[in-house]
């Protein structure tokens, strides 16, 4: 079980008494929040700050809990925010400053100074909020009464992407292969992204893996098998090709489970020892949460796994995808995304069905992969590249469709969207952000999802959407 940490502050002016009603206080909301996220979290409560000593102990315990995934904190009475400085240099935890306070409404007849001293979260949080944008810490606000629904909302989205950074701070990406030949968006420096995300993505030869992989048994791949006959429809009568694919993804969780990896990337160029591209492995496999990036694109491996992360328990689909190609119908434009074969089945509307077809790439034996139409909704597409100087994310907002008409010779998972809030300046917006053509496609997450990770994580984010004009694009293409 995750904790998210609550700290209220005060300070020692106003006596005992008034200290002991904001430790009640404390105790209730924090009862509270337990009632309304103890799926998600466990919220416990540490001793009011009021002094510099309470704060580094308090700041301390949340950094130093490896179970922790951020702290919230909020002002119940005015909290000397010098008093804060050095706990806040000790916090290397999401931080989430709740603006409220313990009454929702004003008692207008009884209200006297004593009442206002406890509760002038309106005063304490400025002073907070100052000395947190003075000390350039990266931090969300959510302002209303801790009851009200859209604040929940609020604190919720907070758990979902502190919860994904956590995920990520501890993620480990296999590289299977390099980054694929003479290619560049999809390169970036592992060395920053390790310092910045704590990515460790290290190289594994495929070598290994196939070593690995020869070693399923039939007793195993006979086990993956009945998965698929369950899951999936076979259309296939070429069997032997399909318990192929089934050796590969035994073999594939095995190797990354063994060392604690959770997402992975391959290229076509370097598979030696494969007589296929994974394909249902590797669709499969996204299917429980695993992290995925073809060619080699390590960045969109850990994003994908990062943000199926942060969309745990909401519903809708979300995972990588490619850009294809275009319906250019002027006024109705549309995209195709797929891929080769690896588009999870998250995304799909329909049973997947199996078949096993040529692919006109990398050189193997026809592979097995799962062919299905995609789902529909508004969603947002999201991708990573290395500018050189910082990542950069560039986030879209899009209308996943049903496609027009049956494409029967296409045996790929097809997925359809309408770029927000047209095709010219959707598309222009992303190249000229130098969007990449691998991306993570999302129907549970939001663009408020991907700022407050952007902001949170200190990563440039750049976003398209229905407020988007022309002159943003003008603007756009200054951007250095």
């Amino acid at each position: 079980m995750y904790t998210l940490y609550f700290v209220v502050g005060s300070q020692d002016l106003y006596g005992d008494e008034c200290l002991r009603q904001v430790a009640a206080d404390a105790q209730r909301m924090t009862a509270f929040f337990n009632e309304q996220f103890g799926k998600d979290v466990q919220v416990k409560l540490l001793p009011t700050v009021v002094n510099s000593a309470t704060c580094i102990a308090d700041l301390r315990q949340v950094s130093c809990d490896d179970d922790c995934i951020g702290v919230m904190t909020w002002m119940h009475t005015f909290s000397p925010a010098k008093m804060w400085i050095k706990g806040l240099q000790e916090l290397r935890k999401p931080l989430l400053h709740l603006h409220t306070q313990a009454n929702e409404k004003l008692p207008y007849d009884s209200i006297d100074m004593d009442f206002m001293n406890l509760n002038q979260a309106a005063h304490g949080d400025r002073e907070y909020g100052f000395i947190l944008s003075r000390m350039r810490i990266p931090h969300q606000v959510v302002a209303g009464y801790y009851e009200h629904k859209d604040v929940l909302e609020r604190i919720k989205q907070f758990i979902d992407v502190a919860r994904a950074i956590h995920f990520s701070k501890h993620l480990k990406v296999a590289s299977f292969g390099n980054n694929m030949r003479e290619v560049a968006v999809t390169d970036g420096d592992r060395v920053e992204s390790q310092i910045r995300y704590g990515w460790e993505c290290n190289y594994f030869a495929v070598g290994d893996l196939v070593a690995t992989i020869n070693k399923v048994t039939e007793a195993e791949i006979d086990a993956k098998m009945a998965e698929y006959t369950s899951k999936y429809t076979m259309k296939t009568s070429n069997v032997a090709a399909v318990r192929e694919q089934a050796k590969y993804e035994v073999g594939l969780e095995k190797f990354m489970s063994l060392r604690g990896i959770q997402a992975f990337a391959d290229t076509f160029q370097d598979l030696h020892g494969f007589k296929q591209l994974p394909g249902i492995a590797a669709q499969n496999l996204m299917g429980k949460g695993i992290g995925f990036g073809p060619e080699g694109d390590y960045k969109i491996s850990a994003l994908s796994a990062v943000l199926m992360k942060m969309a745990e328990g909401r519903p809708g689909a979300t995972g990588f995808i490619e850009d294809y190609t275009y319906d250019l119908t002027s006024g109705q434009e549309l995209e195709l995304a797929s891929h080769m074969l690896e588009v999870p089945v998250a995304f799909a509307a329909t049973k997947p069905e199996i078949d096993v077809l040529p692919l006109g790439i990398g050189g193997k034996e026809d592979p097995a992969r799962l062919i299905f139409d995609g789902v529909q909704g508004d969603g947002i597409q999201v991708t990573m590249v290395d500018m050189g100087t910082h990542f950069r994310l560039i986030c879209a907002d899009i209308e996943l469709v049903k496609q027009p008409q049956p494409m029967p010779k296409l045996p790929v998972a097809r997925i359809m969207y309408r770029h927000k809030p047209n095709f010219s300046i959707g598309t222009e917006g992303w190249c000229l952000a130098g969007g990449a053509h691998h991306s993570v496609v999302s129907t549970a997450l939001t663009r408020e999802d991907i700022a407050l990770f952007a902001r949170l994580t200190g990563t440039e984010l750049i976003c398209i959407g229905d407020d988007t004009t022309p002159e943003c694009l003008a603007k756009l293409a200054l951007i250095k």
